[in-house]
């Protein structure tokens, strides 16, 4: 009876094994989770309005099409955000670990990803002459139907740069070494710095990078004359365009045309040697010489 009682107490005064430490199952999804993710959403939403009021003033979007361009941008985020709290509680393993390999892995190899995809699908919209889903046009009047399609070609694209980083994941012993970091001995804290300090520098640089995909590329009509073979253009000449700012924002375009200046430049030359026989003339007289 002694000696069993004596394993008894060294099995239990061991007692069960501590977890290790770090955020547990569900806390990416709780209240101090979510109270984050909002503080987040807000400040990335600063971040847009801090880039418009960077713009040149005469290349500023107007609010509305501002709002447009980053609404999608918001609606892909969201995706990416949500796909990874999701695979973030698939294992046992720290789900903050989880996002935030999740999370540097879009905003390295996903960013390439992005612009990859964006390149090639604006190559495609162009080849086929889609005018409505030229990223950033949206018609004059703004239609609804072109920010839907350029809305849902984002989603796509997020979609599959989403699946190549899974895939990227599954790569073997490359979750093991990722998931080496320090322990942090308080939960919240390593919450805190997962899901709102580290994702806002790393948010600041991607919204700022994506919002230059998705926006409309300014291109001034004379280089599209240009490159276009001046279908513009009068008797063969090029034609020149001088761009000035007006006082609402907008551009107005003042036509030059090669014969023009032309004919100002020769009756400039013709004048000038008017002047200069007469001049010739009069000196002529004042010294009596015979003209």
């Amino acid at each position: 009876m002694g000696p069993n009682t004596g394993n008894r107490s060294m099995t239990t005064g061991a007692g069960p094994t501590t977890p290790p430490p770090g955020c547990e199952s569900g806390a990416l999804t709780g209240r101090f989770g979510i109270f984050l993710q909002g503080l987040l959403a807000v400040m990335a939403f600063s971040i847009l309005m801090l880039k418009r009021f960077r713009e040149p003033k005469h290349e500023r979007r107007p609010w509305r099409i501002w709002f447009l361009d980053t609404s999608k941008q918001a609606i892909g985020m969201l995706f990416i955000h949500f796909a990874n709290i999701y695979l973030s509680d698939l294992t046992r393993e720290d789900p903050c670990s989880l996002y935030l390999i999740n999370f540097l892995l879009d905003a390295t190899l996903g960013m390439l990803l992005i612009y990859a995809g964006v390149r090639t699908v604006s190559c495609v919209v162009e080849w086929r002459q889609w005018d409505s889903l030229r990223f950033g046009e949206y018609g004059d009047p703004i239609q609804c139907n072109a920010w839907v399609g350029q809305c849902a070609l984002y989603i796509l694209i997020m979609m599959f740069e989403k699946t190549a980083i899974v895939l990227v994941l599954l790569i073997p012993n490359l979750k093991e070494v990722a998931m080496i970091k320090p322990a942090f001995p308080n939960p919240e804290l390593e919450l805190a710095i997962v899901m709102l300090i580290v994702p806002f520098f790393v948010n600041a640089l991607m919204f700022w990078v994506v919002d230059n995909f998705l926006m409309k590329k300014g291109k001034t009509k004379a280089k599209t004359e240009e490159k276009a073979g001046s279908p513009d253009s009068r008797n063969g000449n090029k034609v020149r365009y001088r761009r000035a700012a007006s006082y609402d924002e907008s551009e107005s375009e003042i036509l030059i045309s090669a014969d023009d200046e032309m004919e100002e430049s020769d009756g400039d030359e013709d004048l000038r040697r008017l002047t200069n026989s007469k001049s010739v003339k009069k000196k002529k007289h004042r010294f009596g010489l015979p003209v």
